[in-house]
């Protein structure tokens, strides 16, 4: 059975229900070496690469991170768990910003909340920000659908079956890179308002 957009995009509204995240509970509460801090997140995170041999992180990542101000440096060479969720919003972040905007972003969560005496810890944050991930999966698979039944309205007139696909399967994507390109345009103009950390001044 041939593959149509229409089935495409029902398959991939139903394998929404598959994503997840990196449970606080999961992440050890010892202190890891950077070996063991790469093996944890690359299993832990699998799910989300795109292709078999792509990297969660390295080695190199964590030492770029350390020089570029995001990662606190370890203690004794070893990482805390603190230090596995400071990582994991980086993983999340350069997806779509750039070294210097998660640097700016991050810096006064992990100024004020990473292994300090504040009420709240990283952890909690960390637990705060991703209880909304349900909710957000539910908005996310609302408006794809709402998208993907709007992309399946357009070029009804064009009459071969293929090409009909090919241009609605397009036009479905066009407009998910449209969101995606103005909620990035309106993170990076929230992320302009914040002062610029003292190291990089």
């Amino acid at each position: 059975m041939e593959l149509t957009t229409e089935k495409l995009l029902q398959d991939m509204l139903a394998n929404l229900t598959q994503l997840n995240y990196i449970e606080p509970e999961t992440i050890p509460n010892i202190d890891l070496y950077m070996d063991q801090v790469t093996t944890f997140m690359n299993q832990h995170l699998a799910g989300s690469k795109r292709y078999e041999e792509d990297k969660i992180l390295t080695k190199t990542m964590i030492n770029n991170y350390a020089k570029n101000h995001l990662l606190p440096p370890p203690v004794k060479k070893k990482y805390s768990r603190e230090h596995v969720l400071v990582l994991i919003f980086i993983y999340y972040f350069k997806s779509m910003l750039s070294i210097k905007d998660i640097d700016t972003l991050l810096h006064p969560v992990l100024e004020k909340y990473f292994q300090t005496d504040s009420e709240l810890d990283l952890t909690s944050i960390y637990k705060e920000v991703f209880s909304l991930s349900d909710t957000q999966l539910a908005k996310l698979r609302e408006d794809l659908s709402s998208s993907s039944a709007a992309a399946l309205q357009t070029f009804t007139d064009v009459k071969d079956p293929k090409e009909r696909d090919f241009l609605q399967l397009f036009s479905f994507l066009c407009t998910l890179s449209f969101d995606v390109y103005m909620k990035k345009q309106l993170i990076e103009q929230i992320i302009d308002l914040f002062p610029e950390p003292e190291h990089k001044k």
